[in-house]
């Protein structure tokens, strides 16, 4: 009985073993692919942690040391380089509660912080507008570093503030945030226009005559198809995940996913828990209707709805999201867009929380590892890390050269100067 007891631990610990090593031969592996194809990530949200948590100020943290211990931070240079990332679009984010006119203003503060971070850092990061410049940036071993805005209201209803944006070097704009605007519905708040309005499928068009990528994560369905049939050039998606898997209104559904080999676009897959576990999609569904049930039942009375709350918590802990729930939702993609159409945004930095093992931007070969395990290819993990993006891109920078004779457009919305 003890000999069976301890021969069964040997082949449990022997196998962990051989587990661990399969896994660091296969991050290895991945690390070598990215050597040669840089992996560009679609979303990432450093410049609105600076701004938030560090004064503005890229200095104000060393970002040439691993901050995993000493901060909230999902981002380094260390760990950067630990992920093979080669090109990142960072997000010039800001809030969807901003009046229009005060979000322009920080979202070009925003711009200014992605400026001095890479002009802080010039031997790892340099600024990039094309996909030419990224694949010329990787080759020279540095962090190509693109801009995308976060939100239609950035650009306070004017296509000439668009244009200005597209001038400083922003490449895509998410059309919403979590609010509807003034000319596109977003997938988390109501409706006003059953999609975009006549002036939004203008800022689309005028997207595609600058070269500036249209990115549909954050809006409705609606809103996703509209523009998808206005656009002359391929969609992104720069952190959306498959509804498929987890029914979150955020989430791609696969009616999209289906349309993307026509589209020619990218579903950038994020790593967001709510977003890739439908556990834990659920069980936040749950405890948010507990709150408004204890906010009904204590309507004078917060600290009753407080201590309500928690004892629900209590009773129901938090489920964890973990590597393979993200792997479920990249696989999904695949499967229903097809592997020409799937990339990475992992939204690090703009979240509080990440699944398990997925807890930095280190973490990409651990995802690319897990995927060639379970039969990915080489050439598979080339065209989700970036080959994917890069066609969009140039795509995207082609349609513009064929426009390149139009005018500007001169639209706008009604009241607001529109010509007659």
């Amino acid at each position: 009985m003890i000999r069976s007891i301890v021969l069964s631990a040997v082949v449990a610990a022997l196998t962990a073993g051989a587990a661990t090593a399969q896994s660091s031969d296969g991050e290895a592996r991945a690390r070598r692919i990215l050597e040669r194809t840089p992996l560009i990530d679609g979303h990432n949200d450093l410049p609105w942690a600076l701004r938030e948590n560090h004064a503005r100020d890229p200095f104000a943290v060393d970002l040439e040391t691993n901050l995993a211990t000493s901060t909230r931070l999902h981002t380094d240079i260390p760990r950067l380089r630990a992920g093979g990332v080669g090109g990142q679009f960072w997000s010039v984010y800001v809030p969807a509660s901003l009046s229009p006119p005060d979000a322009a203003v920080a979202t070009w503060e925003q711009i200014d912080i992605v400026r001095r971070m890479v002009a802080a850092y010039p031997e790892t990061f340099e600024l990039a507008t094309t996909a030419d410049d990224i694949a010329r940036i990787h080759r020279r071993g540095r962090i190509a570093s693109l801009m995308g805005i976060e939100g239609g209201y950035s650009i306070d209803d004017s296509l000439g503030l668009l244009r200005e944006f597209h001038e400083a070097g922003v490449r895509y704009m998410t059309l919403t945030h979590s609010k509807t605007t003034t000319w596109a519905d977003s997938a988390t708040d109501a409706p006003k226009w059953g999609g975009l309005s006549p002036f939004g499928e203008q800022v689309v068009k005028e997207m595609n005559r600058l070269g500036m990528m249209v990115d549909l994560s954050h809006v409705s369905e609606e809103t996703m198809l509209d523009a998808m049939r206005v656009s002359d050039a391929p969609v992104i998606f720069s952190h959306s995940s498959a509804r498929g898997v987890t029914d979150h209104p955020r989430n791609v559904p696969d009616a999209v996913l289906r349309t993307m080999p026509e589209d020619g676009g990218v579903v950038m897959v994020t790593f967001v828990p709510g977003f890739v576990s439908e556990t834990l999609r659920a069980w936040s569904a749950a405890r948010a209707a507990e709150d408004a049930r204890l906010k009904s039942l204590h309507p004078g009375s917060p600290q009753a709805v407080t201590d309500g709350l928690a004892a629900w918590s209590a009773a129901n802990p938090t489920p964890r999201a973990g590597i393979a729930d993200v792997v479920a939702h990249i696989q999904h993609v695949r499967d229903v867009a097809g592997i020409d159409h799937v990339g990475l945004g992992g939204d690090f930095d703009g979240v509080n929380a990440l699944p398990d093992d997925v807890d930095g931007v280190d973490a990409y070969p651990r995802i690319l590892a897990a995927l060639m395990a379970s039969g990915w290819t080489e050439a598979d993990i080339r065209k989700l890390a970036g080959e994917n993006v890069l066609r969009v891109m140039r795509s995207v920078e082609a349609v513009a050269a064929s426009k390149r004779a139009e005018r500007p457009s001169l639209a706008a919305l009604p009241g607001d100067g529109a010509p007659e």
